[in-house]
Order: C-alpha cells, then sequence, then structure tokens
C-alpha cells in the first residue's frame, strides 16, 4: 500500500466543504497524515460557489491541484429532505458533475467523492452490501438527496471506463460529533435530540416530544473516524467500486433517545410522535471492503462519541452562532 507521508508530500489538496462539519476533520486528518498545511485548499462559497461551472473552473485554475475530495454538500435531516428535494437534489449534483469534469479537464490526478448511505434502497438487507445499491428505490424522505449523489457513482464509474480518470466513491454512514449542525431546521437526529434535551434539561421541561414511533434503525461513525477513513482511501484506494465507511453496528432511534436522555441527564418523559415520518426502516452497513480494500475500522466507541459530543454542545460559548447555521457550504 502507499506510503501516507508519500502520497501527500507537495501535493496540493483541494478539500470543498472544508470549513464544514466533515470538511474541518477531513483538513486536519490531512495534515496529522503529512499534508503541507499550506498546500491544504479549503475554497470559500463566497468566492467559489460550486453550483457555477465558470466558478469551478476558476478554483481549479486558482488553485491546480493533485488531489480533491469533493465534502461540500446540501444537507439535512428528514424535515429538511422532506421540505427541499428540489434543491438537494439539484444543488448536490450540479456541484459533484462540475468537479469532477473540471478535475479531469484540469488535471487533477485522483478525486475522492463523498456519497451517502442515504442512496440505498428503502428496504436494502441488513447490513447493506455495496452491490444492494441498484436493487431498488430510496426511502421516499431523502430520495431525491441520495439519488443526487448516487449519479456522483455513476460519473465516477464511467469517467473512469472511458478517460482511465481516477476517482473514488465512499459512502459514510450517519455521521456525528463536535462541530456538528445543531439547528432545529436541518439538523440530523443526534444533535437535534442533544439539543432537545439539554434546552428542556434547562427549562425544567416534563416532556420532550421525538418524531416517528422509534423503531427505526441506524447506524452512526464518529466524525474523527470517518475523516481517517476517507484520507486512508484517497491514499490507498484505487477502484470504481463504491466502498462503505462505517461500524457495523445498528441501534433503535428509541435506544438512542433513551442514551442521550441518560447522558444529557434530562429525566422528563419521552413522548412518540407517530404522525411525523419514522424514515427507512434499518441502516446498518456491511464494512468488509473498507477494511480490506484500505484498512479502515472505525475507533471511537458510540458511548464515547456521543459524551465528547455532549460535553463540546456543553461548552461551546456561543451556541447561536455559525455552527448552528445550516451545514451548506458550498
Amino acid at each position: 500500500m502507499n506510503n501516507a507521508k508519500t502520497f501527500l508530500k507537495n501535493k496540493r489538496v483541494i478539500v470543498t466543504g472544508g470549513a464544514g462539519f466533515l470538511g474541518r476533520y477531513i483538513v486536519k486528518e490531512l495534515i496529522r497524515q503529512g499534508a503541507d498545511p499550506d498546500r491544504v485548499i479549503v475554497p470559500r462559497s463566497i468566492q467559489y460557489n460550486l453550483l457555477e461551472k465558470e466558478n469551478v473552473i476558476s478554483l481549479l485554475k486558482d488553485h491546480p491541484a493533485d488531489y480533491l475530495i469533493h465534502a461540500a454538500g446540501t444537507v439535512g435531516g428528514i424535515g429538511a429532505n422532506r421540505d427541499n428535494p428540489g434543491r438537494f437534489f439539484y444543488e448536490n449534483l450540479i456541484m459533484g458533475v462540475h468537479l469532477m469534469e473540471q478535475s479531469r479537464l484540469q488535471g487533477v490526478k485522483k478525486v475522492t467523492m463523498i456519497g451517502t448511505i442515504c442512496s440505498y434502497p428503502k428496504n436494502t438487507p441488513v447490513p447493506f452490501r455495496e452491490e444492494d445499491l441498484w436493487t431498488g428505490y430510496p426511502e421516499e424522505t431523502n430520495a431525491p438527496y441520495g439519488l443526487a449523489k448516487k449519479m456522483l457513482l455513476v460519473q465516477s464509474q464511467a469517467y473512469r471506463e472511458q478517460y482511465g480518470f481516477n476517482s473514488i466513491f465512499l459512502m459514510p454512514v450517519n455521521l456525528y460529533g463536535p462541530y456538528d449542525n445543531f439547528s432545529y431546521d436541518s439538523s440530523h437526529v443526534i444533535p437535534a435530540l442533544i439539543r432537545k434535551c439539554v434546552e428542556a434539561k434547562e427549562r425544567g421541561d416534563k416532556e420532550i416530544v421525538c418524531w416517528g414511533d422509534g423503531s427505526p434503525t441506524r447506524e452512526f461513525l464518529y466524525v474523527e473516524d470517518a475523516a481517517e477513513g476517507i484520507v486512508a482511501g484517497l491514499v490507498h484506494y484505487d477502484r470504481s467500486e463504491p466502498v462503505n465507511l462505517g461500524t457495523g453496528r445498528e441501534i433503535s432511534i428509541k435506544d438512542l433517545v433513551s442514551l442521550i436522555v441518560e447522558l444529557t441527564g434530562f429525566r422528563g418523559k419521552i413522548t412518540w410522535d407517530a404522525s411525523k415520518p419514522n424514515g427507512q426502516p434499518r441502516r446498518c452497513v456491511d464494512t468488509s471492503k473498507a477494511v480490506s480494500f484500505f484498512g479502515f475500522n472505525a475507533k471511537t466507541s458510540f458511548r464515547d462519541g456521543l459524551r465528547t459530543t455532549i460535553d463540546w454542545y456543553l461548552s461551546w460559548p456561543n451556541k447561536n452562532e455559525s455552527f448552528l447555521a445550516p451545514n451548506l457550504a458550498k
């Protein structure tokens, strides 16, 4: 396998979304693995709007890159996906299409596309295996987002076949950790529940209300582990097959709520609003390809990761500032 320090030495790496939740950890991991901090480029949306082809061309001309990791995205939880299906489809698709094509044309040596577990069919057998991606339609509430990302896999494979272009496609499960998006309007389940429990405890509420009936299962990956897996893929992986990134362990939403209630110290009642959508029934991935192809194994226990995330949230002095904003880095 490649040596990371040798692979990254004197190389310029663009990390789209590098100021966002996942992206900041990817940047940190690149530097830890030997990348020159001055050669890790984090484009900002105020200068380069990745929805615009000319902006993508300008980015790659201003910062000729050896490698590009595409971690930017328009993302959110079930509610945000349900309210913005067209936007989530268009923006995620168009960013990736422009970045892949212009990277090919401008001599980028390797592109790492970050996909999503939302691309899997609604009733995929557990554990999700990469070969099952095309066996059905994704869960309806996030299908536009999942399908947009899956089209980038098609693009990646087509470009490898026709042009010999080196691109890989990695699919993390639901991420969590410090600097996540804690906005009620667009957050994913873990930050939403942490904020809900902390604020209910502070107000002395007798009850919290959670969406659905608690029966679906999810798999969660600590964000530092995800960044490690992504950089390992960049350095060591060179094939067209998509690869899951996860822990291989699932937890029901009901058990997740109970754990967060315990760790935050909320003492009130949990009420389930079954009129709200559950989302996909189960999510848990087979991680064997990540292990065999580039040696990735998640290290952080779920309880430890949750405790770290909660402690960070409680210690953050300005809870209404930037990290609460939707993670819409372009």
